[in-house]
């Protein structure tokens, strides 16, 4: 997600308890610290039924900055042998 430090009122559409169990946790790893030095993009794991707008509400929301864009990857689960 490209962010910059501005405020969006468009934030306030949802349903502020249910921005906050949007974002569940910041994905840190080697690849995360990279898009976040080089792009100004960060990487969090959001709930499986949350949509792009919404993600950009709770993000706006909870760190005050205006999101550019929502990239989704739904990454499965390995398979058993």
């Amino acid at each position: 997600m490209n962010a910059k430090p501005t405020a969006n009122p468009n934030a306030r559409k949802y349903n502020p308890e249910r921005l906050a169990v949007v974002l569940l946790a910041p994905v840190v790893s080697e690849k995360g610290t990279f898009l976040a030095d080089k792009h100004e993009q960060v990487i969090f794991k959001v709930a499986p039924d949350a949509t792009k707008p919404e993600i950009k509400a709770a993000v706006e929301a909870m760190f005050k900055v205006e999101v550019k864009s929502v990239q989704i990857a739904n990454v499965g689960g390995k398979v058993k042998r």
